[in-house]
């Protein structure tokens, strides 16, 4: 592995540890113009790089207690079936519509930032919301909130398989609004979420497109590692500032991939 794959590698690793969603926002870009991995594999290959650091991470938060099990199956069941079906969509769509839809997830997600949060505060244990919110019920897996998880899973979900990106950034909020669980728990039942559902699009792309599994291998290796390094780095700066700076860094690229696949259809 060469020393750009290294550098695209921590990149994506430290803002997954920084963030706990983003890594996708990062890989697929860093395979596509510094590594010149060919559209359809980089896609392909960053949802195999997420898969794989997403389930570690995903795995210590489940040993401190951070999954909600029954969210995450229901969620993620329905995430899989979703981008499974994104992902052989993605397989026979336009690069230049799959790109451009990736950069305005881009600019979702920086808008998602930079907007102040307006997420209700949940206690451990409070079923409530803040008011003029449907108090919906939401113990067991066949609770109202469970149905509206169902379909926001399956929205997502093909979303992730078509444009490779985890969804994080939207799972979270839906999380806290539809489940009402602590914000500590949403994070982390999102990363089993988002590592079930980069399985199933990695699944849908292998054998539709060429993945080059020694870049892939690296790659993930030293994002993995880089992770648990952005995990610590996040107790040394301020929230708003780095997602600020990533948020700004985000619409540049974003600008970037939307100015480049408008050249290159035409």
């Amino acid at each position: 592995m060469d020393f750009l794959a290294g550098v695209a590698g921590a990149a994506t690793g430290i803002v997954l540890g920084l963030f706990g969603s983003g890594g996708s926002i990062i890989a697929t870009p860093a395979l596509l113009y510094l590594l010149d991995v060919e559209p359809k594999s980089a896609i392909a290959m960053s949802l195999g790089i997420v898969a794989v650091t997403a389930t570690i991470a995903a795995l210590d938060n489940w040993r401190r207690g951070n999954v909600d099990v029954s969210v995450a199956a229901v969620f993620g069941l329905f995430g899989v079936l979703g981008t499974y079906a994104g992902a052989r969509i993605g397989v026979v769509t336009p690069v230049a519509i799959q790109l451009a839809v990736f950069a305005l997830v881009m600019y979702a997600a920086a808008w998602r930032m930079l907007k102040p949060a307006r997420l209700p505060a949940v206690a451990s244990g409070d079923l409530s919301v803040s008011a003029g919110a449907a108090a919906l019920p939401c113990s067991g897996l066949f609770s109202p909130c469970m149905g509206h998880m169902a379909l926001h899973g399956i929205g997502v979900g093909v979303l992730t398989g078509l444009v490779g990106v985890g969804g994080g950034f939207l799972i979270v909020p839906a999380l806290v609004l539809l489940s009402r669980i602590p914000m500590k728990t949403a994070v982390g039942t999102s990363l089993a979420i988002v590592a079930a559902k980069s399985y199933a699009g990695f699944a849908g792309y292998t054998g539709a497109v060429p993945i080059n599994w020694g870049l892939m291998a690296g790659f993930t290796a030293v994002t993995v590692v880089a992770s648990f390094a952005g995990t610590r780095l996040a107790h040394r700066f301020s929230q708003d500032m780095l997602k600020r700076t990533f948020s700004v860094f985000l619409l540049f690229v974003a600008t970037y991939i939307l100015l480049k696949s408008v050249i290159g259809a035409q």
